[in-house]
């Protein structure tokens, strides 16, 4: 039987369906079956009939290739090829598509493109994961410099101390070099698991600014250790020093890694990332190795050239390393909210009426050291009022007006920069035990909101602030501008939950140091 929606095969053309139709193919074996699809040009096989591309009377019946075959709408890409899948009328064929499969002639031009795409594609598939944001290729290119300089620095430095043990105990039992090469490790990790355990909440609140200082001192720690042959009989000393220095930053870098890792993975892939992660640093590692090689290999004619060697070179090599930190961090884009974070988000919903993304974030956090912190007006901080400072009585009349239904209050205090030291008014909100995250976002919200009146009108409270004697007037003033600060931060709060969960900010938990951890209770006498 055969099928009304074909005409034989001597017609010199087919009408070319624009609307989807039913179609009956119909084989060898009598077997009937329908079909919906939609194409524009019809072909005919005497074994299978299907659509295919129109196909003039006189090409019908020579041999085709694979771009005249019937072509199913089946696409596949694997390791950077593509490829397609023909039916011939017998059998099935996954031919390529990509790279001229059909063609036999072969450009120079053309096979050098070809071979430069393949090996950039295979190195990226070594080196890159699959799945990670934009800016994973800028934090990788980074990493490059810092861990090739980085090698070639720890390089120079061991062979320094191994001059330095020569030099100093040439008279020596070798078992007494050994016992100081090991008292020196001894005390490093020490000292490690000391830093570590003093500052494990750090890790989350300030990880950038942690990560790098601790960088600057493994840069100095490796200086110390280039000091060594100059001074042979301190080595025990300077080598424990400098040891101390990279056990500290080693431990740094083992803590944060992980926070790190998981901002580029986009598609729950940090097992991926992190193995990506370890392939990058070998292979800049040898580099950095085969750098230290190379400059040593160039110079073994010269001695006094190649002594003198690692003090010309570490300022350099030091300098491009952390750059390179630097660089890393700043296109590290972290998804967790910490204090600072979350009062660039408010303070941008107060200006702008919207929610910074992580990248904008990130750019606005900085790296910079905490003693750089606190210089704008009326420094917001989280945590408790010190009994030892300058209290103002608005802060004591803050805690006499707080009840049984209250999860924190917002009061003033009096801070001191460290450089130089001078003394300045701050807001403090203070937490109680119990409080959560949707809290803390409301205290900080109703504190933003009192530093921009405070701002607006900065000498009239700050005399009303210092004031020993405050009169009634003042008092129900103050306290009017805190409960109307208080209104808008709850109005805000659910409308800004919602654009920090659609910009990818996680919201469920606010990462705080030690310090900022500090609660109250409640206690009803």
């Amino acid at each position: 039987m055969q099928s009304s929606s074909y005409t034989p095969t001597n017609s010199h053309r087919l009408p070319i369906p624009w609307k989807i139709q039913q179609t009956r193919f119909t084989t060898h074996k009598g077997i009937t079956f329908m079909r919906k699809r939609c194409f524009k040009t019809i072909k005919v096989s005497n074994s299978l009939r299907t659509w295919t591309d129109y196909e003039s009377e006189e090409t019908v019946g020579k041999e085709r290739g694979p771009t005249s075959q019937g072509r199913l709408p089946v696409v596949i890409r694997s390791s950077g090829k593509v490829s397609r899948y023909f039916w011939n009328g017998d059998s099935l064929q996954l031919v390529g598509v990509d790279g001229g499969a059909s063609s036999f002639s072969f450009d120079w031009d053309d096979g050098f493109r070809e071979l430069h795409r393949i090996c950039s594609l295979a190195v990226r598939n070594f080196f890159i994961p699959k799945k990670v944001s934009d800016n994973y290729m800028d934090y990788v290119k980074w990493k490059f410099f810092h861990r090739v300089f980085s090698s070639a620095l720890q390089v120079l430095a061991t062979q320094a101390m191994f001059r330095a043990i020569g030099i100093g105990y040439s008279r020596s039992l070798s078992s007494a070099a050994a016992l100081n090469w090991v008292l020196k490790d001894g005390l490093g990790r020490l000292s490690r698991c000391i830093y570590t355990a003093s500052l494990a909440s750090a890790f989350d609140s300030n990880l950038k600014r942690v990560s790098f200082s601790t960088s600057v001192l493994f840069s100095l720690s490796i200086g110390v250790e280039l000091l060594t042959p100059a001074f042979p009989k301190y080595f025990l000393l300077l080598a424990s020093v400098a040891n101390i220095g990279k056990q500290i930053s080693l431990a740094c870098h083992l803590a944060t890694k992980t926070a790190i890792h998981r901002s580029f993975a986009i598609a729950d892939n940090l097992g991926e990332v992190s193995a990506k992660a370890q392939i990058q640093t070998v292979c800049f590692d040898n580099l950095g190795l085969l750098l230290a090689a190379l400059l040593n290999m160039l110079l073994k004619d010269n001695q006094r050239l190649l002594a003198g060697l690692p003090f010309f070179v570490y300022p350099i090599f030091s300098a491009i390393d952390l750059l390179g930190i630097y660089q890393q961090l700043k296109h590290v884009h972290l998804h967790t909210l910490t204090k600072d974070r979350l009062e660039i988000i408010v303070n941008t919903w107060i200006e702008l009426g919207h929610v910074p993304a992580p990248a904008d974030v990130s750019k606005q956090e900085g790296i910079g050291f905490s003693w750089t912190k606190g210089k704008e007006l009326f420094p917001i901080r989280i945590g408790y009022l010190n009994p030892k400072d300058q209290v103002p009585k608005l802060s004591m009349m803050a805690m006499q007006s707080i009840s049984g239904d209250d999860y924190y209050f917002v009061s003033m205090e009096t801070v001191y920069t460290v450089i130089p030291r001078t003394k300045q008014r701050g807001i403090l909100l203070c937490l109680r035990e119990g409080a959560r995250t949707a809290d803390v976002i409301m205290g900080l919200l109703q504190a933003c909101y009192l530093r921009k009146v405070l701002h607006l009108n900065k000498s009239k409270w700050e005399s009303m602030v210092e004031a020993s004697d405050l009169s009634d007037s003042v008092l129900k003033e103050w306290f009017k501008l805190l409960e109307e600060c208080k209104k808008r931060a709850q109005g805000d709060l659910s409308l800004l939950n919602e654009h920090m969960l659609e910009l990818g900010w996680a919201v469920k938990n606010i990462l705080l140091s030690k310090q900022e951890l500090a609660r109250y209770s409640f206690v009803d006498d």
